[in-house]
């Protein structure tokens, strides 16, 4: 039965295989596998090496590179389809205004490029900043599960806050940002993390803003009024808490 069955499959494939090879199978192959490996092999051998057959200096070495090529190639193909680096990747935008928690609200100040918290009189308030809040998907596995990150620009503008460190302290400013399309994804390692806070929702809409760049500093207001808003710890003796009031929603 088994030399039967090697002389059926030699002969399937003699009027297939090119023309100055033959084939000759020494054992009955066992699994789908092999007969599926022995397919390919013969195809290929069909479609890239046709010319090379043909020629009468075809030797075994020549049939051995044929082989070592395809194991190359196959080598290569399985190395471009790995896992790509780690990226937050923007997903949506949100247009909010924010205050603290002593119902101060942001504004900026145009000599110093910062932003500081002040109590706003009836009439004025057309002096409040608006923000343009971005939502991020983390990389996986995200360390800040329960947190979301985000990114936050100055509506209307190129403007976005951002934290990096200032002698010893992190600190928070103001940073132009001259092509926005660079935030749509921002590899885990990428000095664009500054961009990014992570943010975390309490009680009623209870927002802390903590950066990626330097766990456990949070984006927070002095106690007085027209201070600027800055980085602090939860030991600092300042407010760290916003409330978030979405003005309009859009997807990125």
């Amino acid at each position: 039965m088994e030399s039967e069955m090697k002389c059926n499959l030699s002969e399937m494939w003699s009027s297939k295989m090119p023309k100055g090879l033959d084939l000759e199978i020494s054992h009955h192959p066992m699994t789908m596998r092999r007969v599926a490996n022995l397919i390919i092999a013969m195809e290929r051998l069909k479609a890239g090496t046709s010319e090379s057959v043909l020629s009468t200096e075809f030797r075994d070495e020549n049939l051995l590179n044929i082989m070592m090529e395809n194991m190359v190639e196959e080598r290569v193909m399985f190395e471009c389809y790995s896992d790509p680096p780690s990226q937050f990747r923007r997903t949506c935008q949100h247009q909010c205004s924010v205050t603290d928690s002593q119902q101060r609200h942001l504004v900026r100040d145009l000599n110093s490029m910062e932003l500081t918290a002040v109590t706003l009189q009836a009439g004025s308030e057309n002096h409040k900043v608006h923000l343009t809040m971005s939502t991020y998907l983390p990389p996986l596995p995200s360390t800040e599960a329960k947190a979301r990150p985000v990114a936050l620009c100055i509506r209307d503008t190129n403007i976005y806050l951002s934290c990096h460190m200032d002698g010893d302290m992190p600190t928070l400013t103001l940073e132009t940002v001259e092509d926005k399309s660079s935030l749509l994804r921002i590899s885990s390692d990428s000095d664009l993390v500054r961009f990014l806070f992570y943010t975390q929702v309490s009680g009623l809409n209870v927002t802390t803003f903590m950066s990626a760049s330097f766990p456990d500093w949070y984006i927070s207001t002095a106690e007085e009024d027209n201070k600027p808003v800055d980085m602090c710890t939860e030991t600092d003796n300042r407010y760290r808490t916003f409330n978030i009031r979405t003005t309009l929603t859009g997807q990125a």
